[in-house]
């Protein structure tokens, strides 16, 4: 089991050039990447989306991917944009014209005007980048699940436990359900006697009736058999490796549905006050299992 929150980081370097990816993850639904990649490696982004999406099957991966060139004028070169320069020229030599002075304008201070003069980073082949930016991504790819592995550890031992609670609650229902029936039949009794009624026949067809009627009511039998399966079907779904997020959520939601069931059906306060304390187990095992991938 895995969890969907996770960070990983991964570099690789070649001939100077070094390539950080930066991974980090949150719940969702479906699987989702957002990356942000440089210039020089947009044409690859197709290709590190899809090794994302091969090793995450759910959650939102966001990601950063950069590259660090090695410093010194050879990973850099100058541009001079001589038309700046020219119209920079024109326009002083008018401009000292008009106001009668002789043009002192030295190469070095005409360089200093803003577009005259440019450094930029030599664009590098994606091609020769392909292989660091591929050892890069498996690195932070790696990190980023064990990150995931190591939280889902953590939400497997506490479903476990929750899964354990509700066992006991769910025993202690199905203890208490063939107690229901001889109270109401108590109480029916009870009441016949405060209206004047003789109850000395208690197999009275229409005293029978009445608790047959009541019995098939109140019965939780198939619920708590369901209830059973579905406990059976989590439990063995927290010892596989697969992505079951799915699966458990929606056996928290068929969980919660026959508890429900069982709630409207009891007629009974003590298990009226067990359906609360399942319900709430289960609200915080929905929460849990979100975070399951």
């Amino acid at each position: 089991m895995k969890s969907m929150t996770g960070y990983g980081a991964g570099g690789s370097v070649n001939k100077g050039i070094k390539i950080l990816v930066e991974l980090s993850s949150v719940n969702r639904k479906q699987a989702e990447v957002a990356i942000s990649v440089p210039n020089e490696l947009e044409s690859m982004e197709s290709e590190i989306r899809k090794a994302i999406l091969s090793s995450v099957s759910r959650g939102r991966v966001s990601g950063r991917v950069t590259i660090q060139r090695p410093t010194g004028s050879a990973n850099r070169s100058v541009i001079i944009n001589n038309d700046q320069a020219k119209a920079y020229k024109k326009a002083l030599s008018k401009f000292a014209d008009g106001m009668g002075i002789d043009v002192d304008l030295s190469l070095e201070a005409l360089l200093r005007f803003p577009g005259v003069m440019e450094t930029v980073e030599k664009e590098v082949n994606p091609k020769s980048l392909s292989l660091i930016l591929k050892k890069a991504i498996k690195q932070a790819l790696k990190q980023l699940q064990q990150m995931r592995s190591k939280e889902g550890q953590h939400l497997c031992k506490d479903l476990s436990k929750r899964l354990s609670k509700l066992r006991l609650m769910t025993k202690r229902v199905s203890k208490r359900a063939p107690q229901v029936i001889v109270v109401h039949r108590k109480r029916l009794i009870e009441r016949l006697s405060k209206a004047d009624i003789d109850v000395h026949d208690v197999n009275d067809e229409r005293f029978l009736r009445e608790v047959v009627y009541f019995t098939d009511r109140s019965d939780i039998t198939e619920e708590l058999t369901r209830l059973e399966s579905h406990f059976e079907q989590m439990e063995s779904c927290l010892t596989v490796v697969e992505p079951v997020g799915r699966k458990l959520d929606f056996l928290a939601q068929e969980m919660f549905r026959e508890v429900n069931t069982i709630g409207s059906k009891a007629n009974d306060s003590v298990i009226s006050n067990e359906v609360v304390a399942l319900k709430t187990e289960l609200e915080k095992i929905r929460e849990q299992v979100q975070n399951v991938e």
